[in-house]
């Protein structure tokens, strides 16, 4: 974008920063959303909140972080009765245009990049991403197909499993699968032994997953996990440790960054690092990081990070998860291309015991969008 020399002040690039959304993590993305807009420097952009409420209507939102914190007795969601939002789809059309009850429609003047916080289906999954693209607009995040594929558990793996990434034992339970004979789905994950880990395919934050330790838990799970998507991965427990690794894409041609790894240790009620763990239960949750790794080791986690990004096509960040065996093997378990990215979240907490502080994170995923090429890539 260029600037206006002589005694005008350069214009700044306008970032719409748009959140909530359809899927189950509206409220995640409602409080990442807040932390985005607490520490974006106001002085470098020109910021445009826009929610996607529940039933999928794009409105205008005051840009206030304090309503979109995620709290105890607290959720958060966008008021799909505000003032509506028009998106551009035209390429020579880069214009917001806000539409009030009795009033003609408003431009909100044209946007340079979208920071698109959304978890889930319908934002996460390449959908967001497929309608920018049809704009031409530059976007922060990975675009359609890494999207899609790190938003599948499924198709993830046999990505990873492709490339020549260590994945874990695991079993599909597809809609039409469970909805033709349930015994047979069941039995699909005979082989892996207990415990297993029940995941909705296309979901996050935790939502719909259980571990089983017992068979005749295990449709309970199936069920709870359909709740969220009709297609199920049932993995097998790993034995060894949950580290993870945030990545951001390089510069130019240059390869993937990576953060110091780190570590999630729950205390508490939980089984693992649920929802609740995640976000409302802050004192239950310790972050190690550096983790305490034999440096080859580390090393190793934080090269099969990059080369799960790769492997996918991502673009902007993505933060890994993998298992680190006893033996020393690192066992690719996901990928998550619009991580949970409040203060508080895993990506951004790395990045900062890295030296990358939050508000200069957020600058750097917006500095890579507004570089990116537009059209085909």
């Amino acid at each position: 974008m260029s600037e206006i020399t002589g005694s005008t002040p350069p214009v700044r690039p306008r970032v719409a920063v748009v959140f909530g959304g359809r899927s189950s993590e509206h409220a995640v993305s409602c409080a990442t959303a807040a932390g985005v807009l607490q520490a974006i420097d106001r002085d470098k952009y020109d910021v445009v909140p826009v929610g996607i409420a529940k039933d999928g209507r794009w409105v205008l939102v005051a840009d206030d972080p304090e309503p979109l914190r995620l709290a105890p007795g607290h959720i958060p969601e966008v008021d799909g009765s505000a003032a509506g939002v028009l998106v551009p789809l035209s390429t020579i059309d880069r214009a917001l245009v806000a539409l009030e009850p009795g009033r003609p429609p408003r431009e909100l003047g044209d946007v340079d990049v979208v920071f698109p916080l959304l978890h889930g289906p319908f934002g996460e999954d390449g959908t967001i991403q497929g309608y920018l693209e049809l704009s031409d607009t530059r976007y922060v995040g990975s675009g359609v197909l890494a999207s899609a594929v790190g938003m599948d558990k499924h198709y993830m793996k046999v990505v990873f499993a492709g490339a020549g990434l260590s994945v874990g034992p695991y079993a599909v339970i597809t809609d039409r699968a469970w909805r033709a004979d349930r015994a047979a789905a069941l039995d699909s994950s005979a082989g892996l032994g207990y415990p297993l880990f029940v995941k909705p395919a296309r979901a996050g934050s935790s939502m719909g997953i259980t571990r089983v330790h017992r068979r005749e838990d295990l449709e309970a799970a199936v069920e709870s996990a359909r709740e969220h998507d009709p297609k199920v991965v049932v993995e097998a427990g790993i034995l060894g440790r949950e580290i993870e690794c945030s990545v951001l894409e390089g510069r130019g041609t240059a390869a993937p960054r990576t953060s110091q790894v780190g570590e999630i240790e729950v205390h508490g009620d939980h089984e693992f690092y649920d929802f609740e763990a995640k976000y409302l239960a802050e004192e239950d949750v310790d972050l190690r990081c550096p983790a305490d790794l034999p440096e080859e080791v580390a090393d190793e986690v934080r090269r099969v990070s990059a080369a799960a990004f790769d492997a996918l096509g991502c673009e902007g960040l993505g933060r890994v998860d993998v298992f680190v065996t006893e033996d020393g093997r690192v066992v690719v378990n996901e990928i998550n291309t619009m991580p949970g990215f409040t203060p508080l979240s895993m990506y951004p907490r790395m990045w900062a015991a890295t030296g990358l502080a939050y508000p200069d994170l957020i600058d750097e995923l917006i500095t890579l969008a507004l570089e990116r090429r537009t059209g085909l890539r």
